[in-house]
């Protein structure tokens, strides 16, 4: 390929969510309608369902859609949206008891830590309180079973910090027509049967079956897990990470509601379970439930009872289906013109909505640096690979913190995942240092971090993490102005309480009046 030539096309090889959101973020930054600007083609299979593992996000997700011009009323409406505020974990810290599950809240709001930490105070001493609803009120709200905002709150604005449950193929429909309409992406329904390369590597073009041989500057790939053009074409390596994080298949079931006012939980549900967790995740018109496990610690049969049984006589009249995972990352996410995006670039259990997060913020960044010319690609793509790297890194080590300080041992499964063998040795040093002193913004310095202090902070102390409380200072001086802060959470839990709805009242108004435009 010339030096410094244009780069004037991309090709976008594969649709789904990850596909989609790459085409809206880059249609947004490259105008394809323009004459000066990047033509963005997506090639997608007609004969390739949506996996859709994922139907969780995290507030990234807001910001996002709201900046790529999709209005929230028709995403709820279209999309079988419903609010999340959070995670609850069910009997991830015990064996579990029959009636009484122990159950935390990795909420969505910020904890209170400025300009007080309460954290240290707590450890000192809770007086039986949860940490979550030390810090904030939002926990509360969710058991509560309500709305984070208001039918006359803006779109986008609420009165806690919210993401969504979606249905994937819903969801990556309204992509599609957002990218095609809103920003100029064309859009081809063919399969690739054969790739191209140039004599350095780079691809050339790709060939369909229905609209022949198409070149571009620089392909996207956006395949899955087969990760066609990243791994079949270019070879790139896949690091593995399943003996870090054990869970590798999932099965899936859709559950309807028994009643068009069942209630809606405002929250991912995980239940952990002998060898995983099941998910449930409730949208408007029905559930999706999964069971996440390691099939080297059960068997597919007794994973799908395990799951049959949660979900109760209900699960008898409904199919299941099977998702194997690969779980790690590719050595490099970008390799001479080939970008991998999604699931072709990596993947690991969905316990945090890791999918969806990590596709949006690849993507953003993706077309927040695009390159201008072909001589650029080598220097962006170093760049880009060492940023991927250390993210995914990243996102294993929270991950893996769920499992590791588990007090569970009623299943090999728990005790594997307490061997220091498996826990990674950055994990291993934080989790070390925070046996002294909480966690804090020092130790959160690398911009791409994924989770971050406040993730850390809620998993930590939801599961009684043992930080020496030794360490707080100045109680006496501060002693009035925490208790005001105790006063002002307690006031604001109080308010909410009385003010939100319930969460199924606020879609059901939402889909018959909507929301208020910004």
């Amino acid at each position: 390929m010339a030096t410094h030539t244009p780069i004037k096309q991309v090709i976008i090889v594969g649709g789904g969510t990850a596909g989609w959101l790459a085409a809206n973020h880059l249609g947004k930054n490259l105008a394809p309608s323009s004459p000066d600007g990047v033509k963005v083609t997506l090639i997608e299979s007609p004969d390739i369902p949506t996996i859709g593992v994922g139907e969780g996000t995290v507030p990234l997700m807001r910001q996002s859609l709201k900046a790529l011009g999709i209005s929230e009323t028709e995403f709820i409406r279209e999309c079988d949206v419903t609010f999340k505020q959070g995670i609850k974990f069910v009997d991830w810290l015990h064996n579990p008891i029959a009636n009484n599950p122990h159950y935390y809240h990795h909420i969505f709001d910020y904890p209170q830590i400025e300009p007080v930490d309460l954290t240290p105070f707590w450890l000192d001493n809770n007086q039986g309180r949860s940490y979550v609803d030390t810090i904030a009120w939002q926990g509360k709200v969710c058991d509560a079973g309500l709305a984070p905002k208001l039918i006359t709150s803006p779109e986008y604005q609420g009165q806690s910090a919210y993401a969504y449950h979606l249905d994937a193929g819903k969801f990556s429909a309204l992509l599609t027509k957002n990218a095609v309409e809103r920003f100029g992406v064309n859009h081809i329904l063919a399969n690739v049967v054969e790739v191209k390369q140039h004599e350095n590597g780079d691809i050339a073009s790709v060939v369909t079956d229905r609209n022949g041989e198409l070149s571009a500057d620089l392909f996207i790939d956006c395949t899955g897990f087969s990760a066609k053009l990243i791994g079949d074409v270019l070879n790139v390596p896949f690091i593995d990470k399943s003996d870090v994080l054990f869970a590798d298949h999932a099965v899936v079931m859709q559950v309807p509601y028994q009643s068009e006012d069942q209630a809606i939980a405002s929250h991912t549900i995980s239940t952990a379970q002998q060898s995983g967790w099941i998910w449930d995740i409730g949208l408007q018109t029905r559930k999706g439930v999964g069971h996440v496990y390691s099939s080297n610690h059960t068997s597919h049969e007794q994973a799908e009872h395990a799951l049959r049984t949660y979900i109760g006589k209900q699960a008898e009249s409904i199919g299941s289906r099977v998702i194997k995972m690969n779980i790690g990352y590719r050595e490099k996410f970008w390799h001479n013109n080939c970008v991998a995006l999604g699931l072709s670039q990596g993947f690991v259990e969905p316990l945090e909505a890791t999918g969806l997060l990590v596709f949006d913020a690849t993507a953003k960044m993706l077309a927040e640096q695009f390159p201008t010319t072909t001589t650029e690609i080598p220097l962006i793509a170093k760049l880009f690979n060492q940023r991927m790297s250390e993210s995914w890194e990243k996102v294993i080590d929270f991950i893996k913190l769920h499992y590791c300080i588990s007090k569970r041992d009623d299943s090999q499964f728990w005790l594997d995942n307490r061997e220091l063998s498996s826990i990674p040795d950055s994990l291993q040093e934080r989790l070390a240092r925070w046996k002294f002193q909480p966690p804090s913004k020092y130790d959160f310095f690398s911009g791409f971090e994924i989770f971050n202090l406040e993730n850390y902070l809620y998993v930590l102390y939801g599961m009684e993490y043992p930080t020496a409380s030794s360490l707080v200072r100045g109680k006496v001086v501060q002693a009035a102005q925490i208790e005001e802060l105790h006063r002002w959470i307690a006031n604001n839990t109080e308010q909410a309480l009385t003010r939100l709805p319930k969460h199924r009242e606020l879609i059901e108004k939402i889909k018959q009046f909507g929301l208020q435009r910004v």
